[in-house]
């Protein structure tokens, strides 16, 4: 195919037009001093906190310190290649993460490489790791639940869409099963998870990944991973990376949930950074800035008004006590940053309770805004009764003679724990929460032995879906208690007790 030349000369001519020359800056420095994963440099005066700096090894890493002289640079990579006297250049980029659907059901490192060997990821999108939150101009209240389906946090410590509950307690305690539960949860709703792991054993991290897949939970979650093996800096950035991810989702419209596993560990990340750059210590040897360094991670969780697109970001952090200390200095600063917390007791946890959450500590600062009708109308009690009982019982020890209404009260209160009780990974629907929940508080298992309280209630569930289903799919529909359903409730748990007992 041939051109003719007065073809070619205009298109010589448009590029030539269009052709816009662009200066390419960088400033370029020095490292005077590397070690632990911290270099110093001078020369780049220009810097910006978080800015990206390359270094003439091809290791990068990100302006963590400036200071009248030098500029602390923390390394993302290995320290090793980096020697004094190496060129240290900024990049004019905070530091970034690819975002967008190609993360989802992938496992990657806090700076998006993947580490599950399924190939590269390849999205043109990406957010800065850091971001200020939305103002309060750009919120609406949280009033749309988020449920667990866990029974005894959707009846007693709701959350809702954009609200931030912390778990917190010992080590061994059920805290990142809650959580799972939770993502677990989630299935068929719309709502994108993304579950941080920071500083966790690399098997357990691998456990948690396993169990998303055979749940089929791995669709719509990212884990971002940054194990205990791996470098300060990564534990450090991981749940500001799993925030950016979350974002430009809810930035979409969309919905999200975050697991933050654990704030504790990224706390002593953070204070490792700290000290190695000679910032001076404070309560418990970390930095005074370590509030800020939770406040601004959490205070991102938000419900957007329907002017942004109604979508809404959900933060569950993760924080582990030392032998339930929960006013050490950590735990203090999350639990003020938080809408609320769930607080998982190791003395409950040995005694079968689980999840083994203390309903005594444990509290949800958005409350009944965050639940169903259905739920907000029968759980209403349930919190009082179960601390009643908590009073009897410590009172019933001391052999005292109880009354027939004291010991009724007692009696139905074992049932309720028992009820409360719940597998690993087995989340309820609210509507199937509504009915059990129903059922023990109105005295429908006070004939059930304690023992049997949960042989009882999976029979409870298989009955009405079998047998009551038209009843179940209205509670469903309507996410309301009314009357017409109380009503049919009532006769299908009395045809539930009639059975039973003809059973026996």
């Amino acid at each position: 195919m041939k051109f003719k030349s007065d073809e070619i000369a205009s298109v010589i001519q448009t590029e030539i037009e269009d052709f816009r020359g662009q200066i390419q800056t960088a400033e370029v420095g020095r490292v005077i001093e590397v070690g632990d994963g911290i270099a110093r440099c001078t020369g780049l005066s220009t810097a910006m906190s978080g800015e990206m700096v390359e270094f003439s090894s091809g290791v990068t890493g990100f302006a963590f310190n400036l200071e009248e002289s030098s500029v602390g640079v923390v390394v993302l990579g290995d320290h090793l290649k980096i020697t004094e006297g190496d060129e240290a250049r900024t990049t004019g980029k905070l530091l970034s993460v690819p975002v967008g659907e190609a993360l989802l059901g992938r496992v990657v490192d806090p700076l998006g490489n993947p580490l599950d060997g399924k190939g590269p990821i390849i999205s043109d999108a990406s957010r800065p790791v850091e971001w200020q939150a939305a103002g309060v101009a750009e919120r609406q209240p949280v009033k749309q639940p988020l449920q667990t389906g866990i029974k005894a946090i959707d009846a007693m410590t709701p959350i809702g869409r954009g609200q931030r509950e912390l778990i917190i307690g010992d080590r061994k305690t059920g805290k990142t099963a809650v959580a799972i539960d939770a993502i677990l949860n989630q299935k068929d709703t719309g709502v994108i998870c993304v579950y941080v792991a920071c500083g966790q054993r690399a098997s357990s991290i691998a456990g948690v990944v396993e169990v998303l897949r055979q749940n089929g939970a791995l669709d719509y979650t990212i884990v971002v991973a940054a194990s205990g093996a791996d470098a300060a800096p990564l534990q450090y950035i991981a749940p500001y990376a799993g925030a950016a991810m979350a974002e430009h989702f809810m930035f979409d419209g969309k919905h999200t949930l975050v697991v933050y596993d654990d704030l504790s560990k990224q706390a002593v990340a953070y204070r490792q950074l700290s000290l190695l750059m000679k910032r001076p210590p404070g309560r418990e040897a970390f930095p005074g800035d370590v509030f800020y360094c939770h406040s601004r991670l959490l205070e991102r969780a938000v419900k957007l008004n329907d002017e942004l697109g109604g979508g809404s970001m959900t933060a569950l952090p993760i924080i582990e006590t030392l032998e339930g200390e929960v006013s050490a200095y950590i735990p203090t600063n999350v639990i003020s940053i938080t809408d609320g917390q769930i607080y998982l007791e190791p003395d409950l946890f040995w005694k079968g309770i689980r999840p083994a959450i203390n309903v005594g500590i444990s509290v949800s600062r958005v409350g009944g805004n965050a639940q169903t009708k259905a739920m907000k109308k029968i759980a209403g009690s349930l919190r009082l009764d179960l601390a009643a009982f908590r009073e009897l019982e410590a009172f019933a020890q001391l052999g005292t003679e109880l009354d027939k209404a004291t010991q009724s009260q007692l009696d139905r209160g074992y049932r309720m724990v028992e009820l409360l009780k719940q597998p690993q990974y087995v989340p309820l629907h609210v509507a199937d929460q509504v009915v059990a929940i129903y059922a023990g508080t109105k005295g429908y298992f006070d004939t059930v032995p304690v023992s049997d309280v949960q042989e009882a209630e999976k029979e409870l569930h298989e009955f009405i879906r079998t047998e009551h289903a038209d009843m179940r799919d209205r509670l469903v529909a309507e996410a309301a208690l009314t009357d017409e359903i109380e009503a049919d409730l009532k006769k299908a748990l009395e045809a539930f007790v009639v059975r039973r007992k003809a059973r026996a």
